[in-house]
């Protein structure tokens, strides 16, 4: 830690759906800052236009709202640094590119895209680099009086870093430890591109600079990025004022091979995505977290435990708790496996623990979403209580609550008709009769006299059980029947056996 007060950032590009390993790197970016009490900016990289997808923006900010991970700030909230969007920014990166022209630590690059595909194809491993810059064109390989000219006719170029020969670069990963790179072995990425546009590389370097950003949390896919960056710090006179860096470990599809994507997640059967994302261009609908029925509470738990742990082997957190427990320091070097069935523990654990009134405007929304309109809360509420331990995703609240509030559609008759007799038939009328006699229905009373009846009529209960309960609700699921019903109400028990006997004895 350094005594310059916690910045970090989260800087993505708006081309698509938000990865869960994207998610991961925005909580733990979150809380690092909240826990040493810092800012969490959010930064918009969309200087690949080429790459630009409309409502891409809007759905990162909606990710980030709905996992309840604000930006203190961003593109819509603003703040000292902005703006915060990079192609609003364009003007500060060329002044940048030039000044390291200037000190001889990039060039300009004058190569068309036919000339650079011509020489990939012809020479193995091309990289634009030490080995060829020499031959390509370049204000290193041309003379100066050329050079000129092909700047005065606005000849479109590019500015690429002059990487140099033979040394080291390293640097010390917060969870990594030291870190070193061949500079012999990096080509001469580009850092400002023919249409002024700056790449990652550049403008990233610039924007933590100004910034003041003091702690860079990213995947270790940018790993092989680093050694351009470390020199870019120090050619532009910032090296003091560099972050400190976690390269985070990735997110390995469920046998371990591999980093996780979108196709793994298709070909498996679940998301990868947090919300579902609709790409306009090709009409594919990619699923996610949320619309699958996942709290947010949960995900985030679940990302949280994808490479680190508090050391207790607790689990489950709340969003405050893993501010206070966290600590990069324990985030694992090595790649986490991704388990779906993990993830649905999560969820399933995390709709046991919140409190039925938390989960009735989501239980309400699944409900509405099947045509069923609920208006008594307190209803609701117990219904909650009743069967949330049975729900695993949110849409399962429509299979476990929803006869509640309306009759069954269907029965599992394959369950009741190959048993059924006449003494069944007799049974369920002797009990409309008991009910019938009833001011209303509590649960142990009823459940007492529906015993008694069973063995009047010489039934097992376990025989009269399950058709009851499938009268009930439908299927053979659900809490306690006897709580079935009493929440049902008389009437509208006795209609819902009038209606299955007829059902059954066809």
């Amino acid at each position: 830690m350094t005594d310059k007060k916690v910045r970090v950032r989260f800087a993505p590009s708006p081309t698509g759906g938000l990865h869960l390993g994207g998610v991961r790197t925005v909580l733990f970016n979150y809380l690092f800052a909240k826990k040493h009490h810092g800012d969490f900016v959010l930064r918009i990289e969309d200087t690949d236009q080429t790459r630009y997808v409309e409502g891409a923006e809007e759905y990162i900010l909606d990710c980030l709202k709905w996992c309840g991970l604000q930006p203190d700030e961003s593109p819509v909230v603003g703040g000292q640094y902005a703006p915060y969007r990079q192609s609003e920014r364009k003007a500060i990166y060329r002044e940048y590119a030039e000044r390291l022209v200037m000190q001889g630590h990039a060039y300009y690059a004058f190569d068309t895209a036919e000339e650079l595909d011509k020489n990939r194809k012809e020479i193995p491993n091309f990289q634009y680099g030490q080995a060829y810059r020499d031959t390509l064109r370049n204000s290193i390989s041309l003379p100066q009086h050329e050079v000129d000219a092909l700047l005065d006719a606005h000849t479109p170029h590019v500015i690429r870093i002059k990487m140099p020969a033979d040394e080291t670069v390293s640097f010390t990963d917060m969870i990594r430890g030291h870190v070193s790179f061949e500079t012999n072995l990096v080509d001469d990425k580009v850092l400002l591109k023919a249409d002024g546009m700056p790449t990652y590389h550049l403008a990233v370097v610039v924007d933590d600079y100004l910034m003041k950003i003091s702690h860079a949390f990213r995947g270790e896919e940018w790993l092989p990025s680093a050694p351009v960056h470390l020199l870019l710090w120090e050619y532009l006179g910032w090296k003091a004022d560099m972050p400190q860096w976690a390269h985070l470990p990735l997110i390995l599809k469920p046998d371990g091979h591999g980093k996780l994507s979108k196709r793994d997640g298709a070909r498996l059967g679940f998301p990868v995505y947090a919300m579902s994302w609709f790409d306009a261009k090709t009409g594919e609908l990619t699923p996610g977290f949320r619309e699958l029925g996942f709290l947010p509470e949960a995900f985030l738990n679940l990302l949280a435990t994808l490479g680190w742990n508090d050391g207790t082997g607790q689990e489950l957190f709340t969003l405050d708790e893993l501010v206070e427990k966290f600590s990069i320091e324990r985030v694992s070097k090595a790649g986490a496996k991704f388990d779906f069935e993990k993830a649905k523990w999560f969820n399933a654990e995390w709709i046991k623990r919140l409190k039925a009134e938390s989960l009735k405007p989501k239980v309400k929304a699944v409900l509405a979403d099947k045509g069923i309109v609920v208006t008594d809360d307190a209803k609701l509420e117990t219904v909650i209580n009743l069967i949330k331990d049975r729900c695993v995703v949110l849409p399962d609240f429509y299979l476990q609550a929803g006869y509640f509030f309306e009759q069954p559609k269907e029965y599992d008759l394959n369950a009741v008709k190959p048993k059924w007799t006449d003494a069944k038939t007799g049974f369920f009328n002797a009990l409309i009769t008991l009910l019938t006699a009833e001011a209303g229905i509590e649960a142990h009373d009823f459940e007492t006299k529906f015993k008694a009846l069973a063995e009047e009529k010489a039934l097992k209960v376990g025989d009269v059980m399950l058709p009851f309960r499938i009268m009930l609700v439908g299927g053979k699921f659900g809490p306690h029947v006897f709580n079935i019903a009493a929440l049902l109400g008389k009437e509208e028990t006795i209609g819902r056996i009038e209606k299955a006997l007829a059902a059954f004895t066809l």
